[in-house]
């Protein structure tokens, strides 16, 4: 059976060799990801870095753009230890990447591995206590490469952007001061015709469909314009974004949690 991985690259390759062993897996991402043209912003965010009591990523290519414009700021945290500015990761590729870039495994927060519950309400289980009126918290993440809303109302939505304003808002009702800066750019993919083939045949031909985020189903209206989605099976892996998924139409959409012993029973549900 065909499993369509529509993570970003190289997210989707690594979960394409995940997969492989019991599926026909294809790598077809549904964001692209882009540097920002200026980074200044990213820049002053990295010298403040001792100004927060926490930083927090919202996924891994968050990490990879802030760091690629602060290069010295890891070697800088492993070796100033009375800066006591923690990192935040929402699962454990973020986390991975933090560690990647290094900094020390003892400064980074993260929801508990055997949780399998990978968003903003978990990490705040973990992190809750740090906070206290007056710290100062910077959310690192991503922005849209279009004037729409990608924290609008159920249906299209981006769980990422969902998750950082909920975690916002926790931290104001602590009494902290919460910071934003943008990495990246995110938005749709540009197709070729094979890209488009592949999809039509997946969206009526039994193919699972393996999404991890709203905003990526979002963009398969302007990718497909008019592609009926009832035939088609989808898992995801949060509850937003299995209610993404049935907005648009699918005819299956099983939900699962973003392990890879769960997401394999769940796509095996679905078959």
């Amino acid at each position: 059976m065909r499993v369509i991985v529509t993570r970003v690259q190289p997210q989707a390759a690594r979960w394409v060799k995940l997969l492989a062993p019991r599926f026909d897996a294809v790598a077809l991402p549904l964001i692209d990801i882009q540097p920002l043209a200026d980074t200044r912003a990213l820049q002053v965010a990295g010298q403040r870095w001792a100004d927060y009591a926490a930083v927090m990523f919202v996924s891994s290519a968050a990490v990879d753009h802030f760091f690629a414009s602060n290069l010295a700021l890891a070697r800088i945290k492993r070796t100033q230890q009375a800066i006591k500015t923690r990192a935040w990761a929402p699962g454990p590729a973020t986390r991975a990447a933090l560690l990647a870039h290094g900094l020390a495994a003892e400064w980074v927060d993260s929801p508990a591995a055997e949780g399998g519950q990978f968003d903003s309400e978990a990490l705040w289980q973990q992190v809750q206590t740090q906070i206290g009126p007056g710290a100062r918290v910077l959310i690192v993440r991503g922005d849209t490469q279009t004037e729409d809303d990608p924290d609008g109302p159920a249906g299209s939505v981006s769980v990422q952007g969902v998750g950082r304003d909920w975690l916002a808002q926790r931290l104001r009702q602590a009494g902290a001061v919460v910071d934003f800066v943008v990495a990246y750019r995110r938005g749709a993919p540009v197709w070729g015709p094979h890209e488009r083939s592949l999809a039509t045949a997946a969206a009526r031909d039994g193919s699972v469909w393996l999404f991890s985020s709203a905003e990526a189903i979002n963009h398969l209206p302007s990718l497909l314009p008019g592609q009926s989605w009832a035939q088609a099976r989808a898992v995801a892996t949060h509850p937003r974004i299995a209610e993404a998924a049935r907005c648009l139409g699918f005819g299956v959409v099983s939900e699962s949690r973003p392990t890879l012993p769960e997401v394999l029973a769940s796509i095996e549900s679905v078959a």
